[in-house]
């Protein structure tokens, strides 16, 4: 996960105090008012509203784990089943020789597939890129609700699933084992999960990277990315992310945006 501009509770604070829901397809933290004049939303209680939208509660272990049946995971269950009705469709069209190009659905990991929330409250929602990785090579984030079954069921109708993260090639092996262990064991091999390689950019991003001067932004480096396997001969369906950045700059048919109010990349 890189995060550039990782604004945080600020961006969040900002997102609550225009009235926005933290909900599928409301306006979050993406769309926040960093530079407004009005007195932002109190931050002490914009941390419980966070608590309470997640069902946030420490397990024996001592992590912090979202609810089961919180607002956070409606939400995503929502999402999910309006996502199955898209893949199915493809499947569908597929099947009867109505698509040039195979279908293929593109996700995120960080806080769409794996949450992160016992890191976010654990460091009052900042960000430190020391313990960043360190959390990442743990390799024992919980799932997104419902995000590694969607994963399943796409490859179960026969479409191809491809990931496209911010994590580094230096976190490869951790996002692979941590995926296996909520059960997204899919297309994990490195045709199909596509990571930022700074040092060694891909041909395809040659526009804003080469070796040793990585200059792409979260969204040139994601559309890049879907561009590329648009080219391979597929036909992105469906595309997931937490973020705006992660959906923007087309390639795809569908998106679908999944709710992160703890959390901003541009």
């Amino acid at each position: 996960m890189n995060k550039p501009l990782r604004l945080a509770a600020i961006a969040a604070t900002c997102a609550l105090a225009g009235g926005a829901l933290y909900g599928a397809g409301a306006a979050t933290a993406g769309q926040a008012t960093v530079n407004s004049t009005h007195e932002p939303y109190n931050i002490g209680l914009l941390t419980k509203d966070i608590d309470t939208y997640y069902g946030t509660a420490l397990d024996a272990d001592g992590v912090y784990q979202a609810s089961a049946d919180s607002p956070y995971a409606k939400d995503l269950a929502r999402i999910d089943a309006e996502a199955r009705r898209q893949i199915d469709k493809a499947a569908r069209a597929a099947q009867h020789g109505h698509r040039a190009k195979k279908p293929a659905v593109v996700f995120d990991i960080d806080d769409t597939l794996l949450l992160s929330l016992d890191y976010e409250k654990k460091n009052n929602y900042g960000y430190n890129g020391t313990t960043w990785a360190a959390y990442v090579d743990k390799a024992d984030r919980p799932e997104v609700f419902g995000s590694p079954a969607l994963v399943r069921y796409a490859a179960e109708k026969g479409v191809a699933v491809f990931y496209n993260s911010g994590l580094s090639e230096a976190q490869r092996s951790a996002a692979v084992e941590n995926l296996k262990k909520v059960g997204a064991d899919v297309g994990l091999d490195a045709g199909h999960m596509f990571l930022k390689d700074a040092a060694n950019p891909p041909a395809y991003l040659s526009g804003c990277a080469a070796p040793g001067a990585w200059k792409c932004t979260t969204v040139q480096f994601k559309s890049g990315t879907r561009k590329h396997i648009e080219s391979l001969g597929y036909d992105i369906v469906a595309n997931f992310g937490d973020q705006y950045s992660d959906l923007e700059g087309g390639y795809a048919d569908r998106t679908y945006k999944l709710p992160n109010p703890t959390y901003f990349v541009g």
